[in-house]
């Protein structure tokens, strides 16, 4: 009997199989965005049990988990290792048609060599063998065996760079970098928490932040710092682009109200990030960075358990925004001055993938090719289905050609098979055309976009420093 996870898997055509093996599989991993804990890099970390690196901050598998009627202290609470991976092992045939279903089967198969498929039937076996394996590896050896070339995290400005800089001394073929991810600066709706952040912030920049011209000057120091230790990236999480006019003078007012205790209303708030996000678009666009905006999620649903729990944990959802006028002023408005950087668009809520594919070509200046991306399927839409249509609105609207390709946007180490869970994806369609006589049944032609997609395009668009065995 074939097993689940075999050479072929998603593979429905010769034109797909030939794409996948010659042209995609081998490719490098070029993680432009994700959320792994750069201290376990920089300690290069042994993981204890399979439930650290399976089941850790893993957002996904918790809310199948609580689908499943599993209480909340085995998802993420003091449950020990071995009774939270057998509620994930009871989970996992109820999860038939989710992409977890996929994705966790791929992992098994390819970091610990197991075929079974995952059940209460088989966890003793899954415990026992994937755990003797896990005793030979740590994050280091993740890395390699993945041939991950760069991997990009996510960090506020407030947050030490001290790892980063460790990470860069231990001579692993892996480049890390951070990324800028400014979201709590804007947190003027909130004083409670912001004005201890605006100390941490302080803290790290090496000066007091009292006042907003303050703010603009730590943020503008903390952006020099990421940029000294091999930043390139920024990242910003909204429910939409914020686009809306402020003075200086109005920042100015509502920050020092913020920094007295009064909350910002909605439209203050909104006034005062779009100000904000302007002057962030202008700092990269000076250096060279490229500007990543993920737009449309629905966040912190559940009051009750984000009171327990935090963020981050699970209950946030696909929001139903209008993202267009504000996204084509933001956007505008920073072209008009030719302050546009390099921008990569995330959409969550699939009924507006038309929007951005036909957003990214009114701000193609001829500079860069791809320069403005519509970016790949995320979150919720990094599954097969919701990759299809991202790649489908590309292709008919842009140039799938130039896409800069898939992502983890995860906080495990075990996340890697997304890569190789995309390709066969992308090699699929594309073999699916080509039977069809929608494409040419050229394959080497095809076969080279298919290795630009997965790892080239990124390579070239990011810019980011590569060991000399993937800098091609």
């Amino acid at each position: 009997m074939k097993p689940f996870i075999h050479e072929d898997f998603l593979l429905q055509s010769d034109a797909a199989r030939t794409l996948y093996h010659r042209f995609a599989q081998a490719e490098p991993i070029y993680d432009y965005h994700c959320h792994l804990p750069q201290k376990l890099i920089a300690e290069n970390h042994r993981f204890a049990d399979l439930a650290e690196i399976w089941l850790g901050g893993d957002h996904y598998k918790w809310r199948a988990m609580r689908s499943n009627g599993t209480a909340e202290r085995v998802c993420t609470g003091d449950a020990s290792p071995r009774e939270k991976f057998d509620a994930w092992c009871a989970a996992v045939p109820h999860t038939l048609g989710n992409p977890l279903y996929h994705w966790s089967h791929l992992e098994l198969k390819r970091y610990f060599g197991l075929d079974v498929i995952i059940s209460p039937a088989t966890a003793d076996t899954i415990w026992r063998e994937a755990n003797a394996k896990l005793a030979t590896m740590r994050v280091h050896d993740i890395l390699a065996a993945n041939k991950v070339a760069v991997i990009c995290t996510t960090d506020d400005p407030a947050d030490p760079l001290a790892d980063h800089a460790r990470i860069a001394q231990l001579g692993i073929k892996t480049r890390v970098y951070p990324t800028f991810r400014p979201d709590k600066a804007l947190g003027v709706n909130a004083p409670a928490a912001y004005n201890p952040w605006l100390e941490r912030l302080g803290g790290e920049a090496g000066m007091k932040v009292a006042t907003f011209d303050d703010l603009l000057a730590a943020l503008k120091k903390r952006h020099d710092d990421f940029h000294a230790v091999g930043c390139r990236l920024s990242d910003h999480g909204l429910e939409t682009a914020l686009s809306e006019p402020c003075t200086h003078a109005e920042a100015k007012a509502i920050f020092d109200a913020a920094r007295a205790g009064r909350a910002a209303a909605p439209a203050e708030w909104a006034k005062f990030g779009s100000y904000l996000m302007l002057e962030f678009g202008r700092w990269d666009a000076a250096k060279g960075w490229t500007k990543q905006l993920h737009l449309g999620a629905m966040r912190n649903n559940n009051a009750r358990l984000l009171k327990a729990l935090g963020p981050d944990t699970g209950f946030d959802s696909i929001g139903d925004f209008p993202q267009a006028r504000a996204l084509g002023r933001y956007l505008d408005a920073l072209d008009s001055t030719g302050e546009l950087p390099r921008t990569v668009l995330y959409n969550l809520n699939p009924a507006d993938n038309y929007v951005f594919a036909t957003m990214i070509g009114n701000f193609q200046d001829g500079s860069v090719p791809g320069k403005i991306q519509f970016g790949s399927g995320w979150w919720f839409l990094d599954q097969k289905e919701a990759m299809e249509w991202q790649l489908n609105a590309l292709a008919n609207l842009g140039l799938l050609s130039r896409f800069v390709g898939m992502l983890t946007d995860s906080r495990s180490f075990l996340s890697y098979t997304r890569h190789e869970y995309f390709r066969r994806v992308l090699c699929n369609q594309l073999g699916a055309r080509i039977e069809s006589g929608e494409l040419p049944d050229d394959l080497v032609h095809v076969g080279g976009m298919v290795k630009n997609i997965c790892f080239a395009n990124a390579r070239a668009y990011f810019r980011l420093g590569l060991d000399a065995a993937y800098a091609g």
